[in-house]
């Protein structure tokens, strides 16, 4: 399994009504993401499932994406991707979507680094923080568990957007 780990764009600071969980992304927040699913697109990347935590600014951004790619497919909402759920709780539910050849998550820092750090090395200890926009792309050869990943590559939401242009 491929696992790309999104962590969502650019949000208004406050919501207008509710909570965090009610933010909504900046306008430069939904254009930087149309760009940046361009770059993933010419990286030549396609997805079985996109995830997405239930948060606005995450939700938002994995529709961007699913508009890229004619929403198909189109993104589900995985709980366990909200800030306040710990990385292996979160990487659990994801042991559902092990069929999968190729899974998209968007999500939250600090909980998509720590997720991407104990993927990397089962006792957590490495350190990815992942800037608005960024994805990191992890290969599973065997498994969806602690250790069991290798790095393919990380890039920032800029770096992608300028792929697209390429």
């Amino acid at each position: 399994m491929n696992l790309y780990i999104l962590r969502h764009a650019e949000a208004e600071e406050e919501a207008e009504s509710g909570g965090d969980e009610a933010r909504p992304l900046t306008a430069r927040g939904r254009e930087r993401t149309r760009a940046a699913a361009g770059g993933l697109r010419a990286l030549g990347l396609r997805f079985d499932a996109v995830l997405t935590s239930p948060l606005l600014r995450a939700s938002q951004t994995a529709d961007l994406i699913a508009d890229e790619y004619a929403n198909n497919p189109p993104p589900q909402v995985l709980p366990a991707l909200t800030p306040d759920v710990s990385p292996r709780e979160a990487l659990a539910a994801l042991t559902q979507f092990a069929r999968y050849e190729e899974v998209l998550v968007v999500g939250h820092e600090p909980q998509l680094g720590k997720l991407a750090g104990l993927l990397l090395a089962s006792d957590g200890a490495v350190a990815i923080r992942l800037k608005k926009g960024a994805c990191v792309a992890l290969e599973l050869p065997k498994a969806i568990e602690p250790g069991a990943a290798e790095l393919r590559w990380m890039l920032t939401q800029r770096q992608l957007r300028k792929l697209r242009k390429s």
